[in-house]
């Protein structure tokens, strides 16, 4: 798709995953054994034909820049286009620090204005599907939109989580007549997925303008204002599709992976999720394993028992440690006769002999990186 060109915007400053997003963006938050939350819409982009590709970076990036490198892994480390990141920068202007997604889209004009690709689809980072954006480029272009927003059927997520979505309403047309960013009350189950397509001049007008007025966010100052304007119109999907807005999200988002259909669409499809290669021996499990419905990454070492639980890499579970319903982030070691239910366990994190943690399947119990409980 060479006339399409990508921008990520991997969020503001939040709590929402409590420890787990403490040192690392949410889009570096690790998903399903061996994912980053942002390697979902990185690889939507390159399987749909997108070869220019912008990360707009803000709070604790440094995560998220060693994960992504070079772009390698997605085909991105190319002499002409590729992956460019987009950490703030200190001026004699001012302190760089992006005041809302149109500024840090603003502060990075010149990369837009140096592309030359028509169209601009611009994705966060911190959600979960697998999707082909040539359909939804072809009715933008089609129905002749100043702005696409992919939209769903949120009903399957919880009205709470609702609130902290974008919910839009439609005429018979498709266009979208109204949008409210978190509202306390939607007036329908139709919600933002927060991917936009416009064209890159008409984009490029929309941040010159908004930045003369002292505008910063794209959402609420750009598309919400300008709603009754615009022809924005919405792109119904129909597939699987998590925002990691809260922990209880998060949770639920992982252990869906353990069901084989959700599994099938997300990692199993024809367009693959690429993320970062770590060269790692395989799982090795001794006589003593017990390991039922769980996923199991590279270079673990189980002696215990797993139930409906996944692994990240490097993981060592050893003799009668039991560990049921359960993250366990990479590096961390379980050790004899502990036992863990309902908990999200960081990175490097070590469980100590007989020590007994449980949660709840709303607030599992979360344990910070590198602790020793």
């Amino acid at each position: 798709m060479n006339t399409m060109m990508g921008v990520i915007l991997t969020g503001a400053k939040n709590n929402r995953l409590k420890e787990l997003s403490l040192e690392r963006s949410i889009a570096a938050v690790p998903v399903g054994g061996k994912y980053r939350a942002i390697d979902f819409v990185l690889s939507n982009m390159v399987n749909s034909g997108i070869r220019n590709i912008g990360v707009l970076t803000q709070y604790n990036y440094r995560s998220l820049m060693d994960h992504l490198g070079s772009g390698k892994e997605w085909d991105l480390d190319r002499k002409n286009k590729g992956l460019f990141i987009f950490p703030p920068y200190l001026s004699e202007y001012g302190t760089g620090w992006y005041k809302g997604s149109a500024d840090a889209m603003y502060s990075n004009l010149s990369f837009f204005q140096r592309s030359d690709e028509e169209y601009v689809l611009i994705g966060h980072g911190y959600a979960i599907y697998n999707m082909d954006f040539e359909p939804m480029l072809e009715q933008h272009i089609q129905t002749g939109a100043d702005i696409t927003i992919a939209c769903r059927d949120m009903s399957d997520i919880s009205a709470e989580d609702q609130k902290m979505l974008g919910m839009v309403e439609l005429n018979d047309e498709g266009r979208i007549t109204d949008f409210k960013e978190k509202s306390i009350n939607p007036k329908s189950n139709i919600g933002s997925m927060g991917v936009y397509i416009l064209r890159r001049t008409f984009l490029i007008e929309l941040l010159q303008d908004s930045a003369a007025k002292g505008l910063t966010d794209f959402v609420y100052d750009i598309i919400i204002r300008q709603t009754d304007n615009l022809k924005i119109y919405a792109y119904m999907f129909n597939g699987y599709w998590r925002p990691l807005n809260s922990i209880q999200l998060y949770y639920r988002t992982n252990m869906e992976l353990l069901n084989p259909k959700v599994r099938q669409e997300l990692l199993m499809d024809r367009r693959k999720i690429y993320t970062k290669v770590k060269d790692e021996p395989p799982a090795k499990y001794n006589e003593e394993a017990n390991v039922h419905n769980s996923i199991v990454a590279d270079g673990c070492i189980i002696e215990g028992t797993v139930e409906n639980s996944i692994l990240f890499r490097g993981v060592r579970v050893m003799k009668g440690a039991v560990i049921k319903n359960s993250l366990i982030l990479q590096g961390t070691t379980v050790e004899r006769n502990a036992q863990l239910n309902y908990c999200i366990l960081d990175k490097g994190v070590t469980i100590t002999e007989g020590k007994s943690l449980n949660g709840d399947v709303e607030w599992p119990l979360i344990v910070g990186k590198n602790v020793k409980v």
